[in-house]
């Protein structure tokens, strides 16, 4: 099937999402998800008046773009701006300049800050973890809020506008710390109960669980932070990095972050624990936390899964993204 006729098919499967979050004042989500609609490499996002075209394998073709662009000013003329992000082999860079010019989108009538491409390749957020920021604020009313990894603050600005009473943002990049600053502030949240904490996560989650920073690592300055506990913690990892502290490697030692998240949640809190990688199931996600908990002599209450939304389609009934959450007794 030609790539117009898929991208038709696709915006007409999403008018009733689209309709939904358009009411909860969602301007943002996937408008084609390659992988699962016929043309792998190649995803369409909406971000408010923009649409973002990334290609992860080939770049686009002569005129494609065009024929995109054609088809969003059909189906939706919100649409101002189409953009092109090269993501795949020979990639330097953004190939549409727009890419790189800031705007301000909605989720759930959240006002963000948003770039389709930072100074790295991804967007200021990731249209997949709807759902689990969707829950975040759903529970956060009164509760204080751990976001591990949290780039540019959107699930812990989430649960500070649902009423936490206090939320870490914690990430390595105090570039993507300053977007949820700047986010904050076109909320009105201010700065009272929320933290903005310019480390590496590593140190931070070790301390907070009452462990030891390992190795060679203790003796590099580091912020110094006292064991406590969360109400909700948000632990949503890269696949893999390597920092100062050690490496984040979801494939083999979940259990290293996994871990000390847990000991960092009240008894009765809930962790939301995250795992990108398509090559991981659901079963094995589940079963590795439940040793991990048990081993940890902290077994989990309930253990449940969130899908993202409809706009991420899956082929074999198993989205990459897995949201798994965790009720600790």
């Amino acid at each position: 099937m030609q790539l117009e006729a898929l991208f038709e098919r696709a915006c007409s499967t999403r008018e009733a999402l689209a309709a939904r979050l358009s009411a909860e004042d969602t301007d943002c989500w996937r408008l084609f998800h390659g992988a699962a609609e016929g043309y792998p490499g190649l995803t369409v996002d909406r971000y408010g008046d923009l649409a973002l075209v990334q290609t992860f394998r080939e770049g686009l073709a002569p005129g494609e773009l065009d024929l995109l662009a054609h088809v969003l000013r059909e189906r939706c003329p919100a649409l101002l701006h189409c953009v092109w992000n090269h993501r795949g082999p020979g990639a330097g860079g953004a190939a549409t300049p727009e890419a790189l010019a800031e705007r301000e989108i909605r989720e759930r009538g959240l006002r963000l800050c948003f770039r389709a491409r930072h100074r790295g390749q991804d967007p200021w957020l990731f249209l997949d973890l709807r759902s689990g920021r969707r829950r975040l604020a759903e529970l956060a009313r009164g509760r204080s809020v751990l976001n591990l990894f949290a780039y540019t603050c959107g699930a812990g600005l989430a649960a500070a506008r649902a009423g936490a009473s206090e939320v870490w943002n914690v990430d390595f990049s105090d570039t993507a710390l300053e977007v949820g600053r700047r986010s904050a502030a076109l909320n009105d949240l201010g700065s009272t109960g929320i933290e903005y904490v310019h480390e590496d996560v590593l140190p931070v989650l070790r301390q907070l669980a009452g462990l030891p920073v390992k190795g060679r690592a203790s003796l590099r300055a580091h912020l110094k932070l006292a064991a406590r506990r969360f109400d909700l913690v948000l632990l949503d990892p890269p696949a893999w990095s390597k920092g100062p502290f050690g490496a984040v490697d979801v494939a083999r030692d979940y259990p290293s972050l996994f871990k000390p998240a847990l000991l960092s949640t009240s008894d009765g809190g809930t962790l939301l624990a995250t795992n990108h990688l398509a090559s991981v199931t659901r079963a094995t996600f589940a079963a590795q936390l439940e040793a991990c908990a048990r081993k940890a002599g902290r077994p989990l209450a309930a253990l449940e899964f969130l899908d993202p939304d409809e706009d991420f389609p899956v082929r074999d009934g198993e989205a990459p993204l897995k949201i798994a959450v965790c009720r600790v007794s």
